[in-house]
C-alpha cells in the first residue's frame, strides 16, 4: 500500500514538474493579438486618407503614428518561448529560429514609427511618405515572420 502510494505521488510530483515547462501561455498571445488588430485600424485610417476616402487631417494622421509606435513599443517583448503555439497564433516559428532577425525587424518598426510620429506632416504628401516607410515594415515582417490563416 505504502510503496503504491509512493509510486502515485512520484508520478503526480513528475507530472508537475513538467507542466511548467510544457504549458502553452495565451495571454502574451492575446496581447500581440490586440495590439496588432489597433495597428490594423490605424493603417485603415491611413490608407482611408491615401485613397481619399476621408480627408487628410494633421491630428488624424499623428494619432495613427502614435498608435503604431505604441504597438512597436511593446510587441517585440510579447515572445515567450512558451506562446509558440495557441491561442490562434499567426505567429511564424521564424520568431524563435530567427531572433536576432526578429528583433532586428521589431527595432526597425519602432525606429520608423517613431520617425514618422516625430514628423509634422502637414499635407497629404508628406503623411504618404512617412506611412510609406512604416507600411514596408509591416509587409516585410508579416512575409517573414507571419504565418497566413
Amino acid at each position: 500500500m505504502k510503496l503504491t502510494l509512493l509510486a502515485a505521488a512520484a508520478g503526480t510530483l513528475a507530472a508537475l514538474a513538467v507542466l511548467p515547462a510544457t504549458a502553452q501561455d495565451t495571454a502574451p498571445i492575446k496581447e500581440r493579438q490586440a495590439l496588432m488588430k489597433e495597428n490594423g485600424k490605424a493603417a485603415k485610417a491611413a490608407g482611408q486618407m491615401l485613397k481619399g476616402e476621408t480627408a487628410f487631417d494633421a491630428a488624424t494622421a499623428a494619432q495613427i503614428f502614435a498608435s503604431m509606435h505604441a504597438t512597436a513599443a511593446k510587441f517585440g517583448t510579447l515572445f515567450p518561448e512558451n506562446s509558440k503555439t495557441g491561442g490562434d497564433t499567426e505567429a511564424a516559428p521564424a520568431i524563435w529560429q530567427k531572433p536576432a532577425e526578429f528583433q532586428a525587424a521589431v527595432a526597425k518598426f519602432e525606429a520608423d514609427t517613431k520617425a514618422a510620429s516625430e514628423t509634422k506632416v502637414a499635407d497629404l504628401d508628406a503623411f504618404k511618405q512617412a506611412f510609406g516607410k512604416v507600411a514596408q515594415n509591416c509587409k516585410s515582417c508579416h512575409e517573414s515572420f507571419r504565418v497566413d490563416k
